[in-house]
């Protein structure tokens, strides 16, 4: 079949396999990187652990160390060290003399807590606390018990007794109550000393009883305010997800002791979480210039980038942050998921292999691993990684991972594409195929719980994996359409903070573009086309289809499943939630918000609406109204927009819509006439030089997206997937999406506006239809060329057959000669 790019291709015919290999290499072509680097699900995890370097101090000396590390988080290196300690010998020994020397050197500074006036005493005291430093804790608790009994009421023994169950371990539930204890015995005889109230919320925190602890510092901050306090206080709202509060407590850490990168990278987090990525970016560097070898801001830094879309600057920090340790898990971690979503595959593939060989638990990287095996179309390593995190079971109470919830789902659609890797796409049907329950489950992301399940088959012998292809391997006129599909691709990339350029959705979603212009082009040519297994005229759904094809390809991670395809059940019940959080009973209240709305600039402005309004307490919803073209004055229920906030002022701003079965047939109905009238339009286009004629095609193939958009009929990936079908349409029509999506601009549901360039594709000169003797039908070229031929060369890929040449002009993407090496 003819194409805009003089190059042609019957995708019908085209296994699962070749598709893959076609997409393996779009992070290749594209960019050559030696080493690359990964994505922060852990930016909400403490950051635990002391690699290297000297250990912290011990809790009882950090009263008279007010801005040393608490043990409550703990990064790769300590930023302070235990005062009067110039090496990282411990302050402790086993030697039994030495041990006495220590104690008594301690007792004569009177650096023991709730130290008394009586040397002796303080010598005793200060035996147990040594032997606390030592990991001795029994022996502490043993000599702290022993002068309890001469003195019940000896409050450095009762307060160093409770450190030292807190320290035996809070795993042992007996420890963390006798440690509760007695830090509360301390509290009653000593209630102005903030450092017990300090201990104990390190006793609650581990606990979950993090209200409590909170409490705890905030009583402790009242008595003698502290950076450290500020800091711990600020870590325990940040691990609640109180981001806005942790801030404050972070920045006010920080105008006390502007010397401390732990806090700063902290202030930096709260940033990220809340969306604030330029600002986060600021903090982290101002981190790394109080610690240049922090290895935590580097990797936030990465982060922070990734998630603004900047992919050579996450790389930068990402390489910073493994230089300085080229084993750290996280980084790696990190790195390898930046690099699947970039479409670089392969390179990804190293960072998590290298992930396990140092941790071979890590649920994500094992996880990953077994993705990117698959989505290369290496089926039998992809299955086994998937089997390792399916076999890493949660232990009672414990709460399963997002990797251990999906894995099965990947596993069986894994299998399921495995068994049908050498049958041509046109001949099974993803969503008649997999069971429903199957396909509802997996789009919800809800746990495999599913009655009667019938597993995939296993691996087939037989079927053998994809092999790997470099792009000089294909043949010149493959090599032109794998380019025109890059450049087609990129076309829809949003250029807009949390979007990052995906070489392989490009590529696949060019691919898309161009066969639906083909499969267009030969609707209104009368000729039928191949799909789920039958020949027949082409339905708007077939068209949708092929992009939908596509888009499963690019990626097997996600669900991208038609939603009215779902069981029954699940569709009388309206397959996504409706919450209305606003009533628009009372207009008097609804002026007062009409009238606070015209000061808002963001969706932040809105908080202060919502805070202070009754009316607004909850949050907003606007339902919207879409209008039928086919029955005027009627409406259609569009979409659900939701603006909630909660107490501690986090932000959730999303689109819903209610696919239920009696919205979508409305819906169905009117793309039905639309898409009746585009094929009359069509045929008459093919055959007529009015350029009225290829307006109004134009106008149906919006209008016809538009009402698409407005039905949201699939689980994932229903925006690049209309896009596509847009620009394959036009081409098809004789015109082409010139232009980019504008900067910082996503796609709008308005039909009114338009956000991308279209013109007319250029008129071809005789030279050049000679030169592509199979050129698509434009409205520009000579009445005798209108109708083009099909032709097919005898390669697996059936391309148009070309009489060599150079070819100046495809799809709008200007190539040098044939058998370039690269796009």
């Amino acid at each position: 079949m003819a194409s805009a790019t003089g190059t042609c291709c019957c995708w019908g015919a085209v296994a699962l396999g070749q598709l893959v290999l076609l997409l393996l290499g779009a992070g290749r072509v594209a960019l050559a990187l030696t080493e690359h680097y990964p994505t922060l699900s852990l930016l909400k995890q403490e950051l635990h652990g002391q690699a290297g370097g000297c250990p912290p101090a011990p809790d009882w000396g950090e009263q008279y160390s007010a801005e040393c590390d608490s043990p409550l988080l703990h990064f790769h290196e300590s930023d302070c060290e235990l005062r009067g300690s110039s090496s990282c010998e411990s302050l402790l020994s086993l030697n039994t003399e030495k041990i006495l020397s220590q104690a008594k050197s301690l007792a004569e500074q009177k650096r023991i807590p709730f130290a008394t006036d009586n040397d002796n005493t303080n010598e005793d005291l200060a035996i147990a606390y040594v032997l606390i430093g030592s990991g001795l804790y029994d022996e502490a608790i043993r000599h702290f018990s022993t002068m309890l009994q001469e003195d019940p009421e000896l409050v450095s023994a009762i307060y160093g007794r409770g450190i030292a169950y807190g320290k035996k371990g809070l795993h042992d539930i007996n420890n963390a109550e006798l440690a509760l204890y007695e830090l509360s015995r301390v509290i009653s005889l000593e209630p102005d000393r903030p450092e017990v109230f300090e201990q104990r919320a390190e006793i609650l925190s581990p606990l979950g009883r993090i209200s409590e602890a909170l409490a705890d510092l905030t009583k402790a901050i009242q008595l003698q305010p502290s950076a450290r306090l500020y800091r711990h206080r600020g870590t325990l709202y940040f691990i609640s997800e109180d981001y806005a509060t942790a801030h404050e407590d972070f920045q006010r850490s920080l105008e006390l002791n502007k010397n401390q990168p732990i806090a700063m990278l902290y202030k930096g987090l709260t940033f990220f979480h809340r969306g604030l990525l330029k600002e986060a970016i600021e903090s982290f560097k101002e981190a790394l210039k109080q610690k240049a070898d922090f290895i935590d801001a580097y990797k936030s830094l990465g982060q922070a980038y990734r998630e603004l879309g900047n992919f050579d600057a996450a790389t930068e920090s990402f390489q910073k942050a493994l230089l300085l340790n080229q084993n750290h898990v996280q980084t790696l971690q990190l790195r390898g998921m930046m690099l699947y979503h970039h479409g670089s595959l392969d390179e990804a593939l190293k960072n998590f292999k290298r992930c396990l060989q140092l941790e071979p638990y890590n649920e994500v990287c094992q996880y990953m691993k077994g993705l990117s095996h698959v989505a290369m179309g290496q089926f039998y390593e992809g299955i086994k990684a998937q089997t390792k995190v399916m076999l890493n079971d949660p232990l009672p109470g414990q709460k399963a991972s997002p990797e251990y919830l999906k894995v099965k789902y990947l596993r069986e659609y894994s299998r399921y594409l495995h068994t049908h890797l050498d049958t041509p796409l046109t001949e099974y049907n993803v969503d008649t195929d997999l069971p429903g329950n199957f396909k509802d489950h997996w789009a919800k992301n809800l746990p495999f719980l599913i009655e009667d399940y019938e597993e995939q088959p296993g691996l087939q012998p037989h079927i053998k994996d994809v092999l790997f292809q470099n792009f000089e391997s294909y043949k010149p006129e493959v090599q032109e359409l794998v380019c025109v599909a890059d450049h087609l691709g990129s076309l829809m990339q949003y250029e807009t903070p949390g979007f990052l350029p995906n070489k392989r959705i490009h590529r696949a979603m060019g691919l898309a573009a161009l066969e639906v212009m083909q499969a267009v082009q030969r609707t209104w040519a009368n000729s039928k086309v191949r799909m789920n297994g039958k020949t027949r005229l082409m339905q708007w759904r077939d068209m949708f289809d092929i992009a939908v094809k596509w888009r499963r390809i690019a990626d097997p991670d996600q669900p991208v499943l038609w939603l009215d395809q779902m069981p029954a059940r699940s569709l009388s019940r309206g397959f996504n939630n409706h919450i209305n959080l606003i009533s628009a009973n009372n207009p008097k209240g609804l002026l007062e918000v009409r009238e606070a709305l015209e000061n808002v600039h963001k969706v932040e402005d809105l908080l202060s609406i919502m805070k202070f309004n009754s009316k607004t307490r909850d949050g907003f919803t606007v339902n919207t109204k879409v209008p039928s073209l086919k029955d005027q004055g009627k409406e259609y229920d569009g979409f659900t927009i939701t603006i909630t906030g909660d107490k501690v002022g986090n932000i959730l701003f999303s689109v819903e819509t209610q696919t239920t079965e009696e919205r979508t047939q409305l819906y169905h109905a009117e793309i039905d006439a639309l898409y009746k009238d585009l094929t009359a339009r069509g045929k008459v286009l093919i055959l007529s030089a009015e350029l009225g004629e290829a307006d109004a095609v134009c106008n149906l193939i919006l209008s016809l997206v538009y009402y698409f958009y407005n039905l949201m009929p699939l689980s994932r990936g229903s925006s690049v997937i209309a896009y596509s079908v847009i620009m394959g349409a036009l081409m098809a029509s004789g015109k082409e999406v010139a232009g980019k999506i504008p900067k910082g601009k996503l796609l709008t549901l308005s039909s009114s506006q338009r956000v991308v360039k279209i013109r007319r594709r250029k008129k071809r000169t005789h030279d050049e239809i000679s030169l592509s003797s199979c050129s698509p039908p434009t409205l520009k070229e000579p009445s005798g060329m209108r109708g083009g031929r099909q032709c097919q060369s005898p390669g697996k890929h059936n391309m148009n057959a070309r009489t060599g040449g150079r070819l100046k002009m495809i799809g709008g993407v200007s190539l040098v000669t044939e058998g370039k090496r690269q796009c």
